[in-house]
């Protein structure tokens, strides 16, 4: 992977404003031509990549206001707000060797922020997954235990918290109201060694969907051109009021289609959905699911076409005793629609499916010996992982 470091900022004296506006545009005009190759032994795990296209965004120059003495703007003060409140998640992964010590056992890094005086701290599922135990490295460089309160793994959200007196606590904004070209910042921890780390981007675009090529994608992502690398996972981007707007979760490098890399397209999830999922794990350590009780493969258009059957997903085991086998759901089994909504690779089932609740009934069409069936399954909670 092709990493490129920014080059480091210097702040002004008390040059003349137009010098600086000046001088600004000189460096806008270079930073085009500027990038190093850098490398390194220390692997971080942190933010996920994916090789959908998503779509593409120039990058162009932000010019943002300077106060009247041209020695500060509005980025730096939100930084100097926002940042106390930016941590560092460490994973200790479960199977790492015993008697070693911390800085010899295996692990992964992310980024996190915190929400709450009473210590809960937000961050991506992909961060804590698989830790035998949890830290997490304050602005200060102090390091506290975490212990796991709940994640979502379809949202890619997960809550910790820890104990003790906390440096800040940032605050949800509205996601809702963003708009295409508004400036944001992107704060973390990429590759786990450049701790607290700001970028500087803008709202490349709204209602993002990015799958992950097992028949899930994320939707409602924000879409940013804010530099965002492995380690910035579960960081927040926030607007310039210092409101997080978003929590980053991926990055998208290439399209998997060629050789051509791609530059500039992060992706967070939206600030209102995770503070409605944020909420349940605090307040139940889970986020309600609906379960349908069976084992599936997607069928995608040119395996249909080839075997002359329907896009949907072909159903490969079915749960004794869940919801799809008392429905009458069988093995073998193509479910095509769930509620007269085709399942297809613009509608993935898991998409579909988590538009409702425990307890609903949903109608499903599928296709069986040739024939079309229509049943009607009572989804159950998903069972605890």
């Amino acid at each position: 992977m092709e990493l490129r470091p920014s080059m480091p900022a210097r702040r002004p004296g008390r040059t003349s404003p137009w010098l600086m506006i000046a001088v600004a545009g000189l460096v806008a005009g270079l930073c085009g031509f500027l990038g190093v190759a850098l490398g390194g032994a220390t692997v971080y795990l942190g933010l996920r990549e994916t090789t959908d296209p998503g779509r593409s965004t120039a990058q162009l120059p932000v010019v943002l206001p300077l106060t009247d003495d041209g020695t500060s703007d509005l980025v730096s003060d939100t930084v100097a707000e926002v940042g106390p409140g930016v941590v560092t998640i460490v994973n200790y992964l479960e199977g790492a060797a015993s008697g070693q010590s911390p800085e010899e056992d295996a692990k992964a890094s992310g980024s996190g922020f915190i929400i709450s005086d009473q210590g809960y701290i937000v961050t991506n599922n992909h961060v804590v997954e698989g830790a035998a135990r949890l830290e997490v490295i304050l602005a200060d460089g102090s390091t506290v235990s975490a212990a796991l309160v709940g994640v979502d793994a379809f949202a890619d959200i997960a809550v910790v918290r820890v104990e003790g007196m906390l440096p800040a606590i940032l605050a949800f904004g509205d996601s809702e109201g963003l708009k295409p070209g508004q400036s944001v910042i992107a704060f973390g921890s990429p590759l786990g060694d450049f701790k607290n780390t700001v970028t500087v981007g803008v709202v490349s675009g709204k209602g993002r969907s990015v799958g992950d090529g097992l028949g899930f994608a994320q939707q409602d992502l924000i879409q940013t051109d804010a530099a965002i690398n492995p380690g910035n996972s579960g960081g927040p981007l926030v607007n310039l009021a210092g409101e997080v707007i978003g929590v980053n979760t991926l990055v998208v490098r290439s399209s998997g289609l060629g050789s051509a890399s791609a530059e500039g397209l992060g992706f967070a999830v939206s600030s209102n959905t995770a503070r409605a999922i944020v909420d349940e794990l605090i307040a139940t350590g889970r986020v309600l699911r609906p379960y349908l009780g069976v084992t599936w493969q997607a069928i995608p258009p040119a395996l249909a076409a080839e075997q002359g059957v329907p896009e949907g997903i072909a159903i490969t085991e079915v749960v004794t005793g869940g919801p799809a086998d008392l429905a009458g759901l069988r093995r073998g089994d193509i479910l095509t629609a769930l509620n007269g909504q085709e399942i297809d690779e613009e509608h993935p089932f898991i998409n579909q499916l988590l538009r409702y609740s425990p307890g609903d009934a949903v109608q499903v069409e599928i296709y069986r010996s040739g024939q079309r069936v229509r049943l009607e399954i009572t989804l159950t909670e998903r069972p605890a992982a």
